[in-house]
Order: structure tokens, then sequence, then C-alpha cells
């Protein structure tokens, strides 16, 4: 089994999946109680929802939990089944990241750095952002990875991308630390967040800084 990556943030692991496995292999070591949607039908897809269980069934054994499904709230945020911990999702074919916490909400979210999102910079970025992305696609990248996981850890979608949410100036390296902002109304709740840089794509998640 192509197990990518598990790290252990502090009791909390996050792990990367890369799927070699035909779907009969991936239902299999999944074992899950779910039965996959009828509207899921690109063969893709159908790889990604089921090594998704396969990945989250691997971070909870870590933990010494069993693996019982995944469920969704109102607002379509995961969870895992006949548990209390938070659960988030990512995935960019033929990779899945997923990332498991006790006690707080978490995001995770991966993408290839595609040259489209230059072209929609200017609807999901505010002037500030713009200003420090300029022209390079991997800061592009972080960025849009970044909203993503504020999204996930704010819990609901009815955030905008370039209002609501706000990435503060980081220097691009392979990895590194970088805060960002969850703003609603007169709320404004700082996330710290982390990327990783990989070959095929980029990788964010909220955690705090080693101490």
């Amino acid at each position: 089994m192509p197990l990518e990556k598990i790290e252990d943030n502090r009791g909390n692991p996050w792990g990367l999946w890369r799927i070699e496995e035909d779907e009969t292999q991936l239902e299999a070591a999944a074992a899950s109680p779910e039965r996959i949607p009828e509207s899921i039908r690109h063969p893709h897809k159908r790889l990604e929802w089921y090594a998704a269980r396969v990945l989250v069934k691997a971070l909870m054994q870590r933990r010494g939990l069993t693996f019982h499904g995944i469920v969704k709230d109102a607002y379509g945020k995961p969870f895992p089944a006949q548990s209390d911990y938070h659960l988030s999702l990512s995935h960019s074919y033929p990779y899945v990241a997923a990332y498991l916490h006790a006690t707080h909400s978490v995001g995770i979210d991966i993408q290839p750095p595609r040259t489209s999102l230059l072209r929609i910079a200017h609807r999901i970025l505010d002037p500030s952002e713009l200003a420090f992305a300029g022209s390079d696609l991997n800061t592009h990248c972080v960025i849009w990875c970044a909203k993503e996981v504020l999204i996930k850890v704010h819990g609901r979608k009815d955030l905008i991308f370039s209002k609501n949410l706000r990435i503060s100036p980081f220097s691009m390296n392979s990895k590194g630390y970088f805060s960002g902002s969850i703003i609603v109304g007169p709320k404004e709740t700082e996330v710290r967040l982390y990327y990783e840089m990989h070959p095929a794509f980029a990788l964010v998640l909220n955690k705090p800084e080693p101490t």
C-alpha cells in the first residue's frame, strides 16, 4: 500500500496517500460501512473516495481508534463516524490528504500549481496579496490552498475568498509557516498555517509552530 507519509502533529496526525491500487483493492482496504454515492462515476473520483477512507482509517488506527466510516454535517464538513475527532480531507489525483485532530477544527488542502491560478487571482486575492504574490505561480498556489484551509477551519462555505480570507506575506521556500485570518463582520480570527512544496503539488494545513 503506497502510504506516502504520516506526520504526528502533537498527537494529531495528518497524512498523504498516493493512489496506485485499483478500486477493488481500495474498497477492500477501507472496509468502510459506507456505500459510495451513485453520483460519483468518474474513475479517478471513485478511487479518491476510497483512498480517503483508507488513509483516515490508517490515521485513526495510529491513535488507537476504530474506523466506522465518514459522516458530514449540515455544511458538508466531514467527521469520522462515532468519534469526537475533527477531520479534513483533500485530493488531487493521484494524491489524497487527510488531517485528524482530537480537539480543534482543522483544514488541509493540496493543489497542483496550474497556470489557471494566475488568471483567476484577481477574483480570489485582495490587492495586498496580489502585490506580494506577483507572478510567482508557487506563491499563488500556496495562497489558494491556504484560503481553502481557512474555509475548512471555519466549517462553512459562505465566505468570499477576497473579502473574508486574508493571507499575510511570507517568503516562498520548500516549506514554512505563515499566518492567515478569517474575517467575519467585526471578528478576525488568526490561524497559523504551514506549507510544503512537493514535486506535484503544494500542501497547506493549520498547525502551530514547534516549540
